[in-house]
Formats: C-alpha cells, sequence, structure tokens
C-alpha cells in the first residue's frame, strides 16, 4: 500500500541510527509490529491474577491424550 505521510524527519534520523534499517518502508514495518506487539503484551498482562491455575494439572497426560486420537 502506498501512502503519503508527513513524518518527523529527526525522530526518523533518530530511528535509523537504533535500528540500522535503510529503508523508511523496514522502518515504519518495524514501528507497527512493535506497536502490535506491545499491545497484545499489555493485554496479556491485564489478565494478571484473573487466571486461576490448577496445581494438580498434569500437561503430560493431555498430550498423551491428545496423540491417541491422532
Amino acid at each position: 500500500m502506498q501512502v503519503t505521510l508527513n513524518l518527523d524527519e529527526a525522530l526518523i534520523n533518530e530511528a535509523f541510527q537504533l535500528t540500522k534499517l535503510t529503508t523508511q518502508e523496514e522502518l515504519l514495518n518495524l514501528a507497527l509490529r512493535e506497536l502490535v506487539r506491545s499491545r497484545r503484551k499489555k493485554d496479556l498482562l491485564d489478565l494478571a491474577g484473573q487466571i486461576q491455575f490448577a496445581p494438580n494439572f498434569d500437561h503430560k497426560a493431555l498430550r498423551e491424550t491428545r496423540h491417541a486420537a491422532d
């Protein structure tokens, strides 16, 4: 997708120095990936303390059961 953007040139130059990337396309794609990753991570952190873990859960037994069905 081709888009025309007005970006802060000083910020772009600093980002180029920090990442060693060579094109604005690479830089923007990296920025978007990092934004999505950080938001997903935040969403997972919001779940902290809300998930109940079963101390006697046997993940190996579940794995064996799943393979038996194949």
